[in-house]
This record gives structure tokens, C-alpha cells and sequence, in this order.
């Protein structure tokens, strides 16, 4: 039986994706030879000034937006938000920390000085940095600060983004978006696009699309 493949979208400032790491990970423990998920960026923070002066300019600026994110934030207790979240060392765009994640996703692929399991973990640490810590991940010394702690090579990542490898690589994840027409943080793209779960999806949903895709890769497998 092959692996099922989860396609996972999501922006890094998005508190949703943040949320939402708890049921990807009980995921992967429940079927942890079955399944494989493929992480990739997607733009719902790329401007964050021109995104709150739309959204938010009316409803109290940053700050509403920042007591949005707690409220929302209040109802998860396996979750920590600093208390000044977004109104705090606000970040301009998510796309500065979606391209260093590229550069570790790149390393990770050849397995250079970064092992597969870090690209993950180094997303999960920039969202800890971000929302647990209120720390601007859009700029590179809170980029840097987070690889050394994780012992990963930032020169090395800094060569990838010179070169443009890093570039080439989330340019590719958000034409990956594009094509299956991502509007959401996080989203869920199960078998080869025919099926998506959007924004907050609870953890027993998400498990019985991937127990339905092995039920009927079993069913295919044995047919004759």
C-alpha cells in the first residue's frame, strides 16, 4: 500500500496553522507508516500593514487584531500567546520567514547538515518565536536566533537565499497555492487536489479523510 500524501498550507502568522499543529502531529502518531505530510508555504500575511489598514483600520488598528488573535487563542489551552501578540514587535510580512524556511527546506531535501524531521520543527519554532514570544520572525537576526538554538547551519541557509535556491523554492510553493487555489491558512490537500479541509478543521475530520483514502487504497490494491 503506498503512502498517503497530505499536501499542508499555511502562512507562519497565522494563528489558525498555530492552532492547528497539535492535530497534524497526533496525526502522523496514528498512522506513522501510512501517511507523509508535505509542508508548504501560502500568502495571507505577505503585507501586513496594507492587510490590517483593510481589515482592521475600523475595528481598533493592530491592537484589535491583536485581542482577536487572544480571543480566539483563549478558547485552545494547549496553546501559549504573549499577551501582546501582533501589537508588539510587529512583523511587516510573513514572506521574509516563509523564505528562510525555504532555505532549510532546500538543506533538508539533500539531507545538507539538516536532517527531514528539522524543516518541520524549524516552522514550529518560528511559530513558538512569534506567537509565544511575541519576537519579529520577519526579520532575519529572530530568523538566525532560532536556527543556532535549533544547531542548524545559518550560514548555509544564508548561502541558499543568495543564490537564489531559497527564492526558487517558495516561488514553486506559491504557484503550488496558486494551482489549487489556496485561500486559506491552514488547508489540507488530500488526493492529488480532490480533496481539501480549510482553516480550523477539527482533529476527527482530518482523520477520517485519511482512514477513507486507505480504506479505498486497500480496496484498489486488492481488486482483480
Amino acid at each position: 500500500m503506498e503512502t498517503i500524501r497530505v499536501l499542508h498550507f499555511s502562512d507562519l502568522l497565522c494563528v489558525w496553522a498555530y492552532i492547528a499543529q497539535v492535530r497534524i502531529d497526533q496525526l502522523l502518531q496514528t498512522f506513522p507508516e501510512k501517511l507523509s505530510i508535505d509542508y508548504h508555504s501560502c500568502q495571507v500575511f505577505g503585507n501586513v500593514p496594507a492587510k490590517m489598514d483593510k481589515g482592521w483600520s475600523h475595528r481598533g488598528g493592530i491592537e484589535g487584531y491583536r485581542d482577536h488573535v487572544l480571543a480566539t487563542a483563549k478558547r485552545f489551552d494547549h496553546i501559549e500567546v504573549h499577551p501582546n501578540v501582533w501589537a508588539t514587535n510587529t512583523p511587516q510580512s510573513s514572506m521574509s520567514c516563509h523564505l528562510f524556511a525555504s532555505a532549510v527546506q532546500q538543506l533538508a531535501e539533500r539531507q545538507e547538515h539538516v536532517g527531514k524531521e528539522q524543516y518541520p520543527e524549524l516552522l514550529w519554532a518560528l511559530r513558538l518565536a512569534f506567537f509565544r514570544d511575541a519576537k519579529d520572525i520577519a526579520c532575519w537576526d529572530v530568523q538566525a536566533e532560532v536556527a543556532e538554538e535549533m544547531g542548524l547551519p545559518v550560514g548555509k541557509i544564508q548561502e541558499q537565499i543568495r543564490n537564489g535556491q531559497a527564492y526558487a523554492c517558495l516561488a514553486n510553493d506559491l504557484e503550488l497555492a496558486s494551482t489549487y487555489n489556496i485561500k486559506t491558512s491552514p488547508t489540507l490537500v488530500f488526493n492529488e487536489g480532490r480533496q481539501r479541509l480549510l482553516g480550523n478543521v477539527g482533529y476527527r475530520v482530518i482523520e477520517a479523510n485519511v482512514r477513507e483514502l486507505l480504506h479505498k487504497e486497500a480496496e484498489e490494491f486488492s481488486w482483480c
